[in-house]
């Protein structure tokens, strides 16, 4: 009994010992979703790859609208071509085809030209918000800083919302750059 009673006091003695440090944390929390929305960086790259994204669609388009037109020609010709002809264009429908199909793969596959492009211009942008937001929990004192764009948080005051600091920190750190 005297045992239990020992371990009891001494759960209770650390719960009370960690108290004060738990008082002392500070946590706060950010939207990255109206980060990227604000901020002028990543507004400026989403519209450079939006701009080449067009680009890739229209070629896109170009090969559809050239199938489409052989796929046409081979049916309102097929009863006028030789078999030999009529093979010869299906051979080529079937090579621009997959010429087709090989160019949606590797510009808008998984790992294809698009991904690859868009993860070039927002993964320096990425690195830059982390880095401001490393910075000014350091200054501000935070403990711990939680993404409210991820879920994970069900309520938050507004008052520890740090999302338009870290925007206002990112714009003028690009004004003197500039």
């Amino acid at each position: 009994m005297r045992k239990l009673t020992m371990i009891v006091l001494a759960i209770c003695m650390a719960t009370a010992a960690a108290v004060p440090a738990a008082a002392e944390v500070k946590i706060g929390y950010i939207d990255t979703v109206k980060i990227f929305a604000n901020y002028k960086e990543t507004i400026e790259a989403e519209e450079v790859y939006k701009k080449e994204v067009e680009v890739w669609k229209k070629q896109a388009e170009d090969m559809e609208a050239e199938l489409a037109t052989m796929r046409e020609e081979i049916q309102s010709q097929s009863l006028m071509l030789s078999s030999e002809k009529l093979e010869e264009k299906k051979l080529l429908f079937d090579q621009r085809m997959k010429d087709y199909q090989k160019y949606m793969q590797d510009i808008f596959g998984e790992n294809g030209e698009a991904a690859r492009r868009n993860k070039e211009l927002t993964e320096p942008i990425v690195e830059k918000i982390n880095g401001v937001i490393e910075k000014i929990a350091e200054e501000e004192g935070f403990t711990l800083v939680l993404d409210s764009s991820q879920g994970v948080i069900v309520y938050a005051d507004k008052e520890i919302d740090i999302t338009d600091m870290i925007i206002a920190h990112l714009d003028a750190q690009l004004e003197t750059i500039q």
